[in-house]
């Protein structure tokens, strides 16, 4: 299995063969680079290290030049994107493993560091799952946060959006671990299943994926390609 860390950018609608308005989900991944590759034979499994975007750097303090202030890449960032031809180090780093695709005789694709993954290992009709970061919405009470159905609004009732009892108070005496209380909500990675790849548009690098994918606008995703 392969895939690329893009940025979502938004919804549109694209129209297929059938004249069929098919909602989907642009995401902008522009070319990512290999920065290391795991030997299956030393860690059990192959994998690879996709980067994305460039970090700022530091200025030369012996030629003057005063860096501004504001987060610049550590010098074990330089160096680690340094082995990979990279003259910054990348943004976003993410680990996909290449032997996960189902079928017994699956070919694993064989990488090397330096080389670029762009969204031409894609193909439309491609099922595809999409991880993305769900927004986030703070601290939320039950109604909102796990669609509780909350107390009557007539007859005198007071406790309209409350979740109510919480557990009995002789036996057991406590709070049961995983009860549904208000909390923070969202925030949480999420991955969305058996998407389909409508578009692919290699100039501008980017990617149409039927349905909805997790995360705001700007969001960071990885997309990989189902077996």
């Amino acid at each position: 299995m392969i895939g690329i860390i893009g940025k979502k950018v938004g919804m549109t609608q694209v129209f297929n063969e059938q004249g069929q308005q098919i909602p989907v989900t642009v995401v902008e991944a522009t070319p990512n680079s290999i920065l290391a590759v795991t030997d299956p034979k030393v860690a059990g499994m192959a994998q690879v290290q996709l980067g994305y975007g460039a970090q700022r750097l530091r200025r030369d303090n012996a030629k003057g030049e005063k860096t501004p202030r504001g987060r610049r890449a550590g010098k074990a960032a330089v160096g680690h994107a340094a082995k990979a031809g990279l003259a910054a180090p990348p943004t976003h780093l993410r680990s996909l493993r290449l032997d996960d695709a189902p079928g017994k005789d699956a070919e694993i694709p064989s990488y090397k560091i330096g080389d670029t993954v762009t969204v031409e290992v894609f193909a439309v009709g491609d099922r595809v799952k999409v991880t993305g970061t769900t927004k986030g919405r703070g601290f939320q009470g039950v109604v909102k946060r796990y669609s509780f159905a909350g107390g009557p609004n007539t007859h005198g009732n007071t406790k309209h959006r409350r979740p109510g009892s919480v557990g009995a108070g002789t036996d057991p005496s406590r709070v049961i671990k995983g009860k549904r209380m208000p909390g923070h909500f969202g925030a949480e990675r999420h991955t969305q299943d058996q998407l389909r790849v409508e578009k692919i548009d290699a100039e501008r690098n980017l990617l149409y994926i039927r349905g909805a994918v997790a995360g705001p606008k700007n969001g960071i995703v990885v997309v990989r390609k189902r077996g």
